[in-house]
C-alpha cells in the first residue's frame, strides 16, 4: 500500500499533464472515469477549458491521433502497436494511428555524453577516433549518431534519451488504471481484449527500451537467413552494447524511400522487391520470426541488387500450432470450407457465442468473390480490410501474434509495391502457402504430430485418477469453494454506503428538529438571542447537518 501511495505521489505531475491534453481534446468524461479529477481541482482554474472549442469540428480518430502525439513517447507507441490492430480498429483509426511517426527533437550531445561514457566504460576518445555530433535520426526513445571505432571501422550509436524510463513506467501505471477503469465500467469494450494489449504493448516498448535485446533479436533474424547472400543484417559489437546503448555497423547504402538514388545506381527494382519479399516470407513462413515493420525506412540497398535491413526492435513470432491454425485458414478458405473457418475465428477469439450460420454465409461469400478474381488482380490491403470487417462485424478478434503478422502481409506489400507497382505479394507468396500446405500432409509431419497428440492423451489419462481423487477428497472436506468476483461493485457499494449515510443524517436531522421544536414549548431562564439554549443549539446542529446533506447531493450530481 505504501509503494503505491510512493508511486502515486510520483505520477501526479504526469497524471496533470495526460489530464491537461485529454481535457483540451474533449475526453473529460475520461479525466473523471480515470480518478484523478479531484486531484485536479485547483490546477482545474488555470486549464484553459475554452481550447476544446477549437477541436470540436476534428473527428474522433483526428482527435486521439492528436492527443497521443501531444502525450509523447509512451503514446505514440502505442499508437503504432494500436495500428497493428487493424482485426479491432475501423480504417479511419488505423489511417490516423499510421501517421504517428516517431520523431522527436535531438537532445544536444553534450547532454548524452555522461551516460554515454558510463556505458563504454571510459572516455569517449579511448573508443573511438570521431563522433558526429549531429544525429541521423532522432526518435521517441533513442537518437543515432554516426562514429568511427579506433580500428577505422564505421559504426552508429543508437544512445537512449536520458531519463526516459521513468517518463514510460510512470505512463504505463495510468495506463494500467485506465485498463482497470474499462475492464470494470465499459463493457463493450472488453471483446478488445484492452488487458492482453496492454500486456502486449507493455511488454513491446519493455523490450524496446533495451537496445541489447534488439542486438539479439538481428542476431537471431542473421542466423535464420545466413544462407540467403542477397540479405545482410548489420554486425552488433558486443563490447560496447547494452541496455542503453546499442553499436552496430553503419550500412552504406541507398535508403529505401530513395528511389531517384536506385535509378542513378542503376539498380533493378524488380528484383530488390523479390529478393526482400523472398525474405521476409521466409522469416514469416518457416522460421517463425519475422521482422514487424518491413516498411522502406528499415531497408537500405546495397550494390549488386542486395539489401540490408535494419532495426529489429519490434519482431513478432508465431508458434508451430499458431502457423498450423493459418494454414488450416487458409486451406479452408481455398477449397470453399466456410464451417471450417468460422471454427478456426471462432477459437482465436474469447467469444462464448456467435451466429455461426451467418458468419459461414458471410465468408461464403467473401471466398466466392475473391476465387472469381485472378491472383494478379487480387489486392491484398482490400481483402484483408473485407475479412476483418467481418470479424469486427461478429464482435471476433484476431489473437495478437496474428494481428502483427497482418500488419507486416500488408507493410510488405506496400513494400514491394513502392520499388514494383505490379507486384503482388498474394501472388509472390503463392509457392510458399503450397509447399506449407503440402509439408503439412506429409506422412512423416502426420506421424509425428499423431505421436505428439497421443502422447498429450496418454498424459491426460495417467494423472486422470489422481486428479479425480484430490477433486473427491477436496469435496469431502468441504474444500471446494467457488470464487465470485464481479468487477467494479466495488463502486456500487460505495454509493449505496454513501446513500445509508445520507439517510442517517436525514433520520438525525429531522429528530432534532422535531426535539428543539418540542424544547422550544418549554420556558428556560438560560437563552440566547431569546431563545432557549438547548433550541438554539438543537437549531444550528439541525441546519449543519441539512447543509452537509445538499452539499452532498450537490457534489454527487456534478461529479456524474
Amino acid at each position: 500500500m505504501l509503494w503505491e501511495l510512493i508511486n502515486a505521489a510520483k505520477d501526479l505531475s504526469r497524471a496533470q499533464d495526460v489530464a491537461t491534453v485529454l481535457i483540451r481534446y474533449g475526453f473529460g468524461g475520461l479525466v473523471h472515469a480515470l480518478g484523478v479529477e479531484r486531484a485536479l481541482e485547483r490546477l482545474g482554474r488555470t486549464l484553459h477549458w475554452q481550447s476544446v472549442e477549437e477541436f470540436a469540428t476534428l473527428d474522433t480518430p483526428h482527435r486521439v491521433r492528436r492527443v497521443l502525439e501531444d502525450l509523447g513517447p509512451t503514446f505514440i507507441k502505442m499508437g503504432q502497436i494500436l495500428a497493428t490492430r487493424i482485426d479491432l480498429f475501423p480504417p479511419a483509426y488505423i489511417a490516423e494511428f499510421e501517421k504517428l511517426l516517431d520523431e522527436a527533437p535531438s537532445v544536444p550531445f553534450d547532454e548524452l555524453i555522461p551516460q554515454l561514457q558510463e556505458d563504454i566504460g571510459g572516455y569517449i576518445g579511448e573508443v573511438f577516433l570521431e563522433i558526429d555530433r549531429a544525429p541521423l535520426a532522432a526518435a521517441s526513445l533513442a537518437q543515432v549518431h554516426k562514429a568511427v571505432l579506433k580500428d577505422g571501422t564505421a559504426v552508429i550509436l543508437k544512445i537512449r534519451r536520458p531519463g526516459i524510463r521513468k517518463i514510460i513506467e510512470a505512463d504505463l501505471r495510468l495506463l494500467n488504471r485506465l485498463v482497470d477503469v474499462i475492464e470494470s465500467d465499459v463493457p463493450e469494450l472488453r471483446r478488445y481484449h484492452p488487458r492482453e494489449i496492454f500486456r502486449q504493448f507493455s511488454q513491446s516498448l519493455r523490450a524496446e527500451l533495451d537496445f541489447a535485446a534488439e542486438g539479439r533479436n538481428a542476431e537471431r533474424v542473421a542466423g535464420n537467413l545466413a544462407a540467403d547472400a542477397d540479405i545482410h543484417i548489420p554486425r552488433v559489437y558486443w563490447e560496447f552494447t547494452g541496455e542503453r546503448l546499442n553499436v552496430q555497423e553503419y550500412i552504406q547504402g541507398i535508403p529505401g524511400r530513395d528511389l531517384a538514388a536506385l535509378v542513378k545506381a542503376d539498380l533493378n527494382h524488380k528484383l530488390l522487391a523479390e529478393r526482400g519479399a523472398k525474405a521476409i516470407l521466409k522469416m514469416i513462413m518457416e522460421d517463425g520470426f519475422f521482422h514487424a515493420d518491413p516498411h522502406p525506412g528499415n531497408v537500405f540497398y546495397l550494390p549488386d541488387n542486395r539489401l540490408a535491413f535494419i532495426d529489429f526492435g519490434m519482431m513478432g513470432r508465431l508458434t508451430e500450432e499458431r502457423r498450423e491454425q493459418v494454414i488450416s485458414l487458409l486451406y479452408g478458405m481455398v477449397n470453399r470450407m466456410p464451417i471450417k473457418v468460422v471454427e478456426i475465428l471462432e477459437d482465436w477469439s474469447d467469444v462464448i457465442q456467435t451466429d455461426e450460420q451467418a458468419l459461414a454465409v458471410e465468408i461464403d461469400a467473401f471466398v466466392d468473390q475473391y476465387s472469381a478474381q485472378s491472383l494478379k488482380d487480387l489486392n491484398l490491403q482490400l481483402m484483408l480490410g473485407d475479412l476483418l470487417a467481418i470479424l469486427r462485424d461478429h464482435d471476433l478478434s484476431l489473437p495478437p501474434d496474428l494481428a502483427l503478422l497482418i500488419k507486416a502481409y500488408i507493410t510488405l506489400d506496400g513494400f514491394g509495391r513502392h520499388l514494383d507497382p505490379e507486384f503482388n505479394t498474394l501472388v509472390f507468396a503463392g509457392p510458399y502457402l503450397q509447399k506449407l500446405m503440402a509439408d503439412r500432409y506429409r506422412p512423416d509431419v502426420i506421424v509425428k504430430r499423431g505421436w505428439r497428440n497421443l502422447a498429450g492423451v496418454v498424459d491426460l489419462m495417467s494423472a486422470f485418477p489422481k486428479e479425480l481423487h484430490h477433486l473427491l477428497r477436496a469435496s469431502r472436506k468441504g474444500a471446494i469453494q467457488v470464487d465470485i468476483n464481479v468487477k467494479g461493485i466495488g463502486r456500487y457499494v460505495d454509493k449505496i454506503d454513501m446513500a445509508i449515510s445520507r439517510l442517517t443524517m436525514g433520520i438525525v436531522t429531522a429528530a432534532l428538529i422535531i426535539g428543539t421544536s418540542i424544547i422550544m414549548t418549554v420556558k428556560e431562564e438560560n437563552q440566547v438571542f431569546g431563545l432557549p439554549v438547548f433550541g438554539f443549539f438543537g437549531y444550528v446542529f439541525a441546519s449543519l447537518g441539512g447543509v452537509w446533506l445538499l452539499f452532498s447531493i450537490w457534489r454527487s450530481n456534478k461529479g456524474g
